[in-house]
């Protein structure tokens, strides 16, 4: 190893190039910050290249292959060929480096500095970079550190295994399981179990939880009733004990209640938890104060207990999401700079492109209920949606909750045809405290999907036009 004689010196340096770095870094030179980069393998991070974007062009692949019914309907050519995973690994693969160019793109236009290697936090003012037998020291004003998380498989599942697969590696197999099984109930667990399906795998799902699902419960009703009707085994209070490949596939013993149980199968998907990537940066040696999962503590400008570093996305409390990374490394520079940002991760949506997908956002029924709240439920089925109705999306509904006292709208849940793309309105009328006035008083484009929401708002006061009234 060459290691530089003289430390360099920069004002920011930012540890990790996924969403959450890259996005801080292109904020602070818009914000005329001189900055750093450090990225030991791709930019774009996991999320870009074997998380996020893999994961959705799976789940395009199988929405798309799960509308080949209607579009013989409409008389539409459907072929008769097989699913070919090989051309979907090799479209992923372009997607990815197509996105990850214009990532690279972006930090040079904005005159970014990027540097390869892997980086260790010396001090609380300096930072080491290795990159192959070279070993340079840079000494900054500010740190952020966006190292993100690593899936983790439970105790007693063996690890390296060809057939036991964590949410990085599912993307890219080279054979599409002919009977998988998937162990958790998060949103990428619904993703793989429900794509899989539709691109013809046989598919169990085993939920540790008796309620089966995060979400409302009128969305976990009718998400159960769709896994049924699809054929999707759930076995409920189901616990993995061990696992093992056999020579064609996995072997899984469980416990479901009191009873011990096996299900054979081709692979098995393992949701696992998620450790922050924080192991190798050294900030446990000045102090950097961390949960005792590891995760760094900051206050509300991302801002660790060394008031130098700084720290964004799943290295710290809350949501392992991309969107929550963004948001912070945002924030981070802009506070950096002399500004006073706010994140406030209240109404951050929960987002599953499932087949079909959904959305949620704000309190479930549930919750109000605890809260104590006198609430108005308004839930309109998809079913009497025109736009649904052509599309052959019929499956769904959308639900809008409110406070009776002062008709503030507390939550709005969707599970159907473009929920995915109705959650940045959901989002938007919790952010404004909205009132159910405010959601009926704006026309709707005629006919879409959007209507459903027009319709949930309407009947929670029974105005609904294309709902059967109450009895």
């Amino acid at each position: 190893m060459v290691v530089g004689e003289i430390s360099q010196e920069r004002d920011l340096i930012i540890i990790g190039g996924g969403p959450g770095g890259y996005s801080a870094a292109i904020r602070a030179a818009q914000l005329g910050l001189p900055v750093t980069l450090i990225e030991q393998a791709d930019l774009g991070g996991v999320c870009l290249n074997k998380g996020c974007i893999p994961s959705k062009v799976f789940t395009y692949a199988a929405k798309k292959q799960a509308e080949t019914a209607h579009m013989k309907e409409l008389g539409l050519p459907t072929g008769d060929g097989t699913f070919d995973l090989e051309k979907l690994v090799s479209y992923k693969s372009k997607v990815t480096e197509q996105l990850r160019k214009g990532v690279e793109a972006l930090c040079k236009a904005n005159k970014v500095e990027v540097l390869k290697g892997k980086a260790g936090l010396i001090a609380e003012d300096r930072v080491g970079v290795e990159n192959g037998h070279q070993f340079d020291i840079y000494v900054f004003k500010q740190a952020i550190i966006a190292t993100g998380s690593t899936p983790v498989l439970p105790q007693g599942l063996p690890k390296n295994s060809e057939r036991i697969l964590l949410s990085h590696e599912m993307f890219d197999l080279q054979e599409l399981p002919e009977h998988l099984i998937v162990y958790g109930n998060d949103y990428i667990s619904l993703e793989v179990a429900t794509s899989f399906h539709a691109l013809g795998a046989k598919v169990t799902i085993l939920l540790e939880q008796a309620a089966a699902f995060p979400f409302d419960e009128s969305i976990t009703k009718e998400l159960n009733r769709l896994l049924k009707k699809k054929k999707i085994k759930a076995i409920k209070e189901a616990v993995i004990q061990s696992a093992e490949e056999t020579e064609d596939g996995v072997r899984v013993m469980f416990t479901a209640g009191e009873k011990e149980e096996e299900v054979t199968g081709s692979h098995l998907f393992v949701a696992g938890s998620r450790q922050p990537n924080v192991q190798d940066l050294g900030i446990n040696r000045f102090g950097v104060e961390q949960t005792s999962e590891g995760f760094v503590k900051v206050n509300g400008n991302m801002q660790s207990s060394v008031p130098s570093i700084y720290a964004i996305g799943d290295v710290t409390e809350g949501p392992l999401l991309a969107v929550k990374a963004i948001k912070q490394g945002k924030a981070a520079v802009e506070a950096i700079a002399g500004g006073k940002p706010e994140v406030d991760l209240t109404f951050l949506p929960t987002i599953v492109h499932s087949v079909p997908p959904i959305a949620s956002a704000g309190l479930t029924e549930q919750q109000a209920r605890e809260l104590g709240i006198d609430i108005r439920v308004g839930q309109f089925a998809l079913g009497g949606n025109g736009y649904a109705m052509i599309t052959g999306k019929k499956d769904g509904f959308v639900k809008v909750i409110s406070d009776v006292s002062n008709e503030i709208v507390l939550g709005i849940h969707m599970i159907g045809e473009g929920a995915v793309e109705l959650s940045s309105t959901f989002v938007q009328l919790l952010e404004m405290a909205a009132k159910e006035e405010d959601v009926k008083f704006p026309a709707y484009a005629h006919p879409s999907f959007n209507e459903g929401l027009l319709e949930a708002a309407e009947g929670l006061i029974g105005q609904a036009i294309h709902m059967v009234p109450k009895k």
